[in-house]
């Protein structure tokens, strides 16, 4: 008898009337909203107006979605356009597959447009939302566990998680018990929130090097968790694709912390790319 263990929930759609209310979309916006919070937080801190940080999300988050899902279309073509599969089907978003470096990565663009219409820097609007855009992350993973997808191989570890029959893979069937890697991968996502934010205040990073660091943090905790995932995904010699999407994220990280100007971000005098008031305290200091 297993005694120790994570359920499974109950269910993942609830109807309103015809209209489906589903969890994991849920908890994507939930993960939007709490992002654009924090990053007003840490924008007004700077003594600029939160409610740019609204504006340029407007342009950043509906690019995210579409890259998001452009990369795991991409990245997985046969599972919609194979023989015997609906194409269709890769426009259901709500059935799971956002792919986060493709979600960053048009996301980013779209934030460059928000951005550039506003005046501002592209760095210093990554470095106010790195804190936020990491901890949307975790709080979207959840939207997995609702789904009952992304999980990890067999265990019997205390914390393991109860897969339904008609969610386990065909070719464990009888097998209950496997890793919460959407556990593993929010609590990460937490940790680098929570290392970001003492990062900007001990070291006062700027010119997009607190977001590099955000980069390389949640690229380095993918490697060990997709190295648990069993669910399917292509390989290019031998390992899993997204592994190699994350060694080049984090070289990359390395490379643009190496030579990035040291310094903090400065807007109309005020000196800070790290969010707090201790941060905005001081430029105004320098003015």
């Amino acid at each position: 008898m297993n005694l120790a263990y994570l359920p499974s929930p109950s269910q993942g759609v609830w109807h309103l009337g015809p209209v489906p209310i589903r969890a994991y979309a849920l908890c994507i916006i939930l993960g939007i909203f709490v992002a654009v919070w924090l990053s007003q937080r840490r924008w007004a801190a700077r003594g600029r107006d939160p409610q740019e940080i609204a504006d340029i999300a407007m342009w950043a988050v509906p690019f995210g979605l579409l890259g998001g899902r452009l990369y795991h279309v991409i990245t997985d073509p046969e599972l919609y356009f194979a023989p015997g599969k609906h194409p269709i089907e890769a426009l259901y978003v709500w059935n799971g597959g956002l792919g986060i470096p493709g979600a960053v990565a048009l996301g980013a663009f779209g934030a460059w447009l928000g951005c550039r219409r506003r005046g501002i820097k592209l760095a210093d609007f990554a470095d106010a939302v790195a804190p936020g855009l990491v901890l949307a992350q975790g709080i979207g993973r959840w939207g997995n566990y609702f789904n009952q997808e992304l999980y990890g191989g067999p265990t019997n570890l205390p914390w393991k998680l109860l897969i339904d029959p008609a969610h386990r893979p065909a070719d464990t069937p009888g097998i209950a018990f496997y890793h919460p890697t959407f556990l593993y991968e929010s609590l990460w996502d937490i940790g680098v929130m929570a290392l970001l934010l003492w990062l900007d205040r001990r070291y006062r990073l700027g010119r997009g090097r607190l977001f590099a660091c955000y980069v390389l943090a949640y690229a380095t905790g993918r490697v060990w968790i997709e190295a648990l995932r069993i669910d399917h995904a292509n390989h290019f010699l031998g390992i899993r694709l997204n592994d190699w999407v994350s060694a080049a994220l984090i070289l990359a990280a390395l490379i643009y912390l190496f030579v990035a100007r040291r310094g903090r971000s400065s807007h109309d005098g005020v000196d800070g790319a790290a969010g707090g008031v201790a941060g905005h305290e001081q430029g105004m200091r320098q003015r």
